[in-house]
């Protein structure tokens, strides 16, 4: 297998209408760093195009995979199957839908080149960059992510942002430990690398929200709080 200094793990949904412009901008991109670079998109039991699609752009881009998982299981799974199966000596996770671009790669890399930490997460609330979300995803997210930090995972600002970096071995070692499928994985492979020793920092970067967000409020408000209470007794209990 050749060397590859970059793998960006890509989960999809039933993302035929977003992903041909995520996948062609993060091509283009790479294209101009001096980078080997792998783009794996990991298909969690798409109902659409999203597999064909894919196909069809990997006969033109240069190392783009498509790897197929079905039943849908959750972004959480996709995520993992991707980490995994990777080779880069850095492996970034990045949202379908292309909400924060492919030119804040080297800022969220820098980091982990220099051997600072082993995890990067991108942040929505650092720096002037922000967010154009409306208000009220802006309040939900701020609501969701201070209830996170209070019990889980304290001092994180945006533990859900979809851009998130870490090292080949970091990633081997809490992607080979975590469990949780569905929407709280974020919040596991975080805690894990608190407990685990894996340095992790916070990188401003800028981001454009996707109108088609398919983020239920009242719902998902629920669902955090419950998959977090769940996800903190599993941690204390050693599981």
């Amino acid at each position: 297998m050749s060397p590859v200094d970059l793998s960006i793990v890509i989960p999809a949904f039933d993302e035929e209408e977003r992903i041909a412009p995520t996948l062609e901008s993060l091509a283009r991109f790479c294209a101009t760093r001096p980078w080997r670079v792998e783009i794996l998109v990991v298909d969690d039991g798409s109902t659409d195009g999203t597999v064909a699609l894919c196909r069809r752009l990997a006969e033109r881009l240069q190392g783009l995979r498509v790897t197929e998982t079905r039943p849908n299981r959750g972004k959480g799974h996709a995520v993992r199957v991707g980490m995994l199966a990777a080779r880069g000596a850095l492996r970034v996770m990045v949202d379908a839908d292309g909400s924060t671009p492919a030119s804040e790669l080297p800022k969220l890399l820098e980091p982990l080149e220099s051997g600072r930490v082993q995890v990067a997460i991108g942040s929505r609330y650092l720096g002037p960059g922000g967010t154009d979300q409306p208000l009220w995803r802006r309040v939900w997210s701020r609501l969701a992510n201070w209830y996170v930090q209070r019990t889980l995972v304290p001092g994180v600002r945006d533990a859900h942002c979809g851009f998130k970096a870490f090292t080949a071995a970091a990633a081997m070692d809490l992607f080979g430990q975590a469990t949780v499928d569905g929407w709280a994985f974020d919040l596991e492979i975080l805690a894990l690398a608190r407990r685990r020793g894996h340095a992790i920092v916070e990188v401003a970067v800028s981001f454009h929200d996707d109108q088609r967000s398919r983020v239920r409020p009242l719902a998902d408000l629920r669902k955090i709080v419950r998959e977090v209470t769940a996800l903190r007794r599993r941690l204390k209990r050693g599981a």
